[in-house]
């Protein structure tokens, strides 16, 4: 089983998108662990505010099936295929670590993101405090910790899930 983690983010009625996107990657993934939930402005365009958090969970697909399985959802929940990268979204889900591969295909792993973006870097230090970036050998709480994070607005949010609903 690899152990998977997962960014999600929202600024289309982002509470219910990510609450609908969390049910789903349940369904496909199993028992979740959550982050926090934050907010933060748009990054790369002009836009609403952005709900994000990050999700932990095991799975035995390969990481061309995780893929797949997060654009499936993505798209069940209003995503547009093709839509531009700096946009408003329903549902955006990427995956960040597949254990502690490093690979250029399928996708990017460990993804950018995680050192370029707070809205990533400090639900993913809640979440794995301790876990080693297999790239850049630091824990995700030193990366957070040394984050500038003057650079980018965000800040966490109270969000209580509906009675009953468990990830």
């Amino acid at each position: 089983m690899a152990r998977i983690y997962i960014s999600l983010g929202s600024n289309i009625e982002p509470e219910q998108h990510l609450q609908a996107g969390l049910t789903s990657l349940r369904a496909c993934f199993g028992p979740l662990r959550l982050s926090s939930m934050y907010e933060s402005e748009a990054v790369g365009f002009s836009g609403t505010n952005f709900l994000n958090m990050v999700a932990s969970a095991e799975t035995d697909l390969n990481i061309a099936a995780v893929v797949a399985q997060f654009k499936q959802i993505e798209q069940n929940h209003g995503r547009l295929a093709g839509a531009k990268k700096f946009s408003p979204r329903t549902l955006d889900l990427d995956l960040l670590l597949y254990d502690h591969v490093v690979c250029q295909t399928p996708v990017v792993l460990p993804r950018a993101e995680i050192v370029n973006n707070a809205f990533v870097l400090w639900p993913l230090a809640e979440l794995a405090p301790e876990l080693i970036h297999p790239v850049v050998d630091k824990s995700y709480a030193r990366l957070w910790q040394e984050y500038d994070k003057d650079s980018q607005r965000l800040w966490p949010v109270t969000f209580e899930w509906p009675p009953g609903l468990t990830f």
